[in-house]
């Protein structure tokens, strides 16, 4: 038989050589090495955002301040609640939510927004992951101080199981990082993905035990497993229950963590798979 050289054999189609699960581990493992960048842009977002303003990033904390009163004031009186057991539950609850919607809604057109800086500064995919994730991260923070003025007006004192949440905050994070590249990579080909987010958001919010208490449905004799399937519900919960001094529930912990490695997993597959298009796609 005879030997065949290197030379000889056909070089790999530039698409199918890019599909591997070392190339796309490593973007992963790339983009994270980079964090001086990805910091610095996130944190340029927020700033550009709120340029030649008096006071700047503090309208984050202040819209939200009003936009958590508002509601509190209002469903507290509609579902017959305690406000000092129901403003901090919904403070609390809409906090989480702004970061996980803002991780849904952004992720679906994080490549599309930075067409222009992915074209003139080649950087791995998972850069602007990361940025996206920062900058929610920095608005959670800012929209926390929320919860500490709402403890501190009804003198509500704070247990060691807070401490939960900062693990619950990591497992959010990492949520909101499949979240994106998927949906950012999906996003890149089929247009028509951000406008259907962002809608059904709007309708999951409604459905989402948020602005009203999950309590309630056994109350009004209904059953309280219907909230349960709803995903979001359990992301909720890991933080608010540890933050409210609940007792953790361990179903909610589980219920995150399947999601967090399943879509870990099919965003991994769509990265591998998909990686050298976006580029195209955009």
């Amino acid at each position: 038989m005879q030997a065949t050289s290197t030379l000889d054999r056909p070089p790999a189609p530039p698409e199918a050589s890019s599909r591997t699960w070392r190339k796309a581990f490593h973007d992963i493992s790339a983009g994270a090495r980079q964090r001086q960048l990805w910091a610095h842009l996130g944190w340029q977002d927020i700033k550009q955002r709120y340029r030649r303003s008096v006071i700047g990033p503090l309208w984050i904390t202040i819209s939200m301040g009003m936009t958590v009163t508002a509601l509190g004031i209002l469903y507290s009186q509609l579902f017959d609640q305690n406000l000092a057991e129901h403003l901090p539950y919904l403070a609390v609850g809409f906090i989480v939510w702004g970061f996980v919607s803002g991780c849904l809604n952004d992720g679906t057109e994080v490549f599309i927004q930075n067409e222009g800086l992915m074209k003139h500064l080649p950087a791995p995919l998972s850069v602007h992951i990361l940025r996206l994730v920062w900058r929610q991260t920095l608005l959670f923070a800012h929209n926390l101080v929320i919860y500490f003025i709402v403890l501190a007006i009804f003198w509500m004192p704070i247990t060691w199981t807070a401490l939960m949440a900062i693990p619950a905050l990591l497992l959010i994070m990492a949520s909101g990082a499949w979240v994106a590249l998927l949906f950012g990579i999906v996003s890149t080909r089929f247009r028509d993905i951000p406008p259907v987010v962002g809608s059904l958001m709007q309708l999951i919010f409604f459905m989402t035990p948020i602005v009203w208490n999950a309590d309630i449905l056994e109350e009004k004799g209904g059953n309280m497993s219907i909230a349960k399937l709803n995903p979001l519900f359990h992301y909720i919960e890991i933080i608010r229950d540890p933050l409210l001094g609940e007792n953790l529930v361990m179903t909610n912990w589980i219920v995150v963590g399947c999601i967090t490695l399943a879509g870990w997993a099919l965003a991994l597959f769509v990265l591998r798979n998909y990686r050298a298009r976006v580029t195209y796609w955009i």
